[in-house]
């Protein structure tokens, strides 16, 4: 296809994978996601170091969390499910499991009865998102997900269709969802499962384009575009996602708590775009009053409020 500046050739196919997920079901597969076990005796403790947010979680719950740098720069975005009262799942990005491996193995106490690997083949990841989502499932397994049972944030190993699946109730796009993970055997089994029961509830596939599209409409940040090791949560608007003043002296907190005691000079931004026509990709600059005060980091158009939109620093300096 020609390529343009202008809205792509595949605008209408990813305003309908968008759609499915906001309106109906979609299915997301994330198997290329990166995956990290770390267990071991000082599982807890280690991760309450490495980690901003609380992860002296019950087993049985996800955590979405950040490993800062000593500057309070964001090392790796990520979410940890408690396996166990010894066992963490840690869910990365696709091109950050050696990155993050390396980073947890450099930063580990060596007196810490711990062990961290690289999962990532191990696992299939496929993220089933949108509202009728539990509708689908609940046509393919006996075990309870209503919002009592299965609330936001919860991990159980559930049987759908009679496959053994860890489902967790999480979402990358803003809607009703639960990401499944099952031995990459299975998988495909499952995918035919799932699709053999999804025609009544619209399930259809949904790439790339449409997650980012559903992500940047629902101002959700990505690692490597919207946080890196130089931008700290505080600066992106994920403090609901750091506890600082729990008695833990993890890896970053001395520097956010300086941080937020002098105040902020650059902040995450997100902006709707008036011309309709404008199609950013990211990395565009931002200006204001003639000026440039920051840069675009994620864009995309936003199939639900039928415009483009963007997320960037900009300087708080003036």
């Amino acid at each position: 296809r020609t390529l343009s500046f202008g809205r792509p050739a595949w605008f209408d196919r990813v305003a309908a994978e968008h759609r499915a997920a906001r309106e109906d079901v979609a299915l997301f597969d994330q198997t290329s996601f990166g995956k990290l076990k770390l267990e071991g005796p000082d599982a807890e403790a280690t991760m309450q170091h490495l980690c901003a947010n609380d992860m002296a979680v019950a087993p049985g719950r996800v955590v979405y969390t950040a490993m800062l740098n000593a500057a309070g720069g964001v090392e790796s975005d990520l979410t940890a499910t408690r396996l166990s009262e010894s066992e963490y799942l840690l869910i990365t990005g696709t091109a950050q499991p050696v990155r993050d491996l390396e980073w947890i193995r450099s930063q580990l106490d060596p007196d810490a009865r711990v062990e961290v690997r690289d999962a990532t083949e191990e696992l299939a990841v496929l993220a089933v998102m949108g509202p009728k989502s539990r509708d689908l499932f609940t046509s393919l397994t006996g075990a309870a997900l209503d919002e009592e049972v299965f609330p936001y944030l919860a991990s159980r190993e559930i049987e759908l269709a009679s496959l053994t699946t860890r489902a967790n109730r999480i979402s990358y796009v803003g809607e009703l969802g639960w990401e499944l993970y099952l031995p990459m055997a299975d998988a495909p089994a499952l995918y035919d499962a799932l699709f053999a029961a999804g025609e009544p509830y619209g399930l259809r596939d949904a790439g790339g384009f449409a997650l980012t599209s559903l992500r940047v409409e629902k101002g959700y940040r990505a690692w490597g575009h919207d946080v890196g090791p130089d931008d700290t949560p505080l600066e992106a608007g994920l403090g609901f996602a750091v506890k600082l003043d729990r008695e833990v002296d993890f890896i970053g907190r001395e520097a956010l708590l300086r941080q937020r005691e002098a105040g902020l000079d650059r902040r995450l931004l997100f902006f709707k775009l008036d011309d309709e026509d404008a199609f950013p990709i990211g990395d565009e600059p931002i200006r204001h009053d003639g000026a440039i005060v920051g840069q675009v980091t994620s864009a995309a158009f936003g199939h639900s409020v039928g415009t483009s939109l963007a997320m960037g620093y900009v300087r708080l300096d003036g």
